[in-house]
């Protein structure tokens, strides 16, 4: 049985989905606040399977919830909640880290659908994990220049795996959050192509809404971080001005 925390304010929303998921076979428990949520997954450790988070709480807001359950190498995943439903909110959730959202107001039919494609995922990411670990010793190395069957990527001696989320560079292993590890998998997949940021948006967050669409920059100064040895200098993330981004495996081929 999934267990499930509702981080919800609204005490007649809050009751009235943990009501729905226990009827439909979930655990369901309620944080009434951002401090509450954090003290029961940091400080006391708990584990839930996944997160329903609402972004307008007293006080500590959902931003701030999620941020600091990444912070602290938590990877639950979170399906945020927004009343505002702004392409722009919706950015910056994923910014924070969470894995989906839902606008306020919402059809239960939907959020359910949305929160067991997120605990699918996890155990697919679960699965991906130990059946990667369990061939490491007899695998050939990942193909550069290839998503692999187990949804692998290797270049510049970097390797992407997709189903963990985890990039490993130079004997350390970074973990993405699932935004990350899509628009990483979006750029790759156009391999030496223009990606403008229009593109981005509606293939990678699925937002078709007028917007600034240079809130995605701030994902792309951290993909370089990740993944360039000079990220002042990129050579495999490159800026198309006026247009969007390139992704280049192996630049010396350009």
């Amino acid at each position: 049985m999934s267990r499930v925390l509702v981080v919800e304010d609204e005490a007649h929303l809050a009751q009235g989905l943990r009501f729905n998921l226990e009827a439909e076979g979930y655990s369901a428990e309620i944080a009434e606040d951002g401090e509450t949520a954090t003290e029961r997954l940091l400080a006391k450790n708990e584990n839930f399977d996944a997160i329903v988070l609402d972004i307008m709480l007293p006080g500590k807001n959902g931003f701030s919830v999620v941020e600091e359950l990444r912070a602290a190498r938590n990877y639950v995943p979170v399906l945020m909640l927004t009343a505002r439903g702004r392409p722009e909110d919706v950015l910056k959730g994923f910014a924070a880290g969470a894995d989906d959202y839902l606008t306020k107001p919402f059809d239960l039919s939907i959020l359910l659908a949305r929160l067991q494609g997120l605990l699918r995922r996890s155990e697919w990411m679960r699965t991906a994990h130990s059946t990667q670990n369990s061939l490491e010793a007899s695998s050939a190395p990942a193909d550069p220049g290839k998503i692999g069957d187990y949804g692998t990527f290797s270049f510049g001696g970097k390797t992407i795996d997709f189903g963990t989320l985890e990039l490993r560079t130079n004997g350390d292993v970074i973990h993405l959050t699932l935004m990350e590890s899509e628009l990483l998998r979006n750029l790759i997949r156009n391999d030496g192509r223009v990606v403008s940021r229009k593109q981005i948006l509606e293939e990678v967050w699925g937002l078709h809404e007028d917007t600034d669409t240079r809130a995605i920059d701030n994902f792309i100064v951290r993909l370089r971080r990740y993944i360039e040895d000079d990220p002042a200098q990129p050579r495999h993330l490159l800026t198309v001005r006026g247009v969007g981004y390139r992704f280049l495996a192996n630049p010396e081929r350009k």
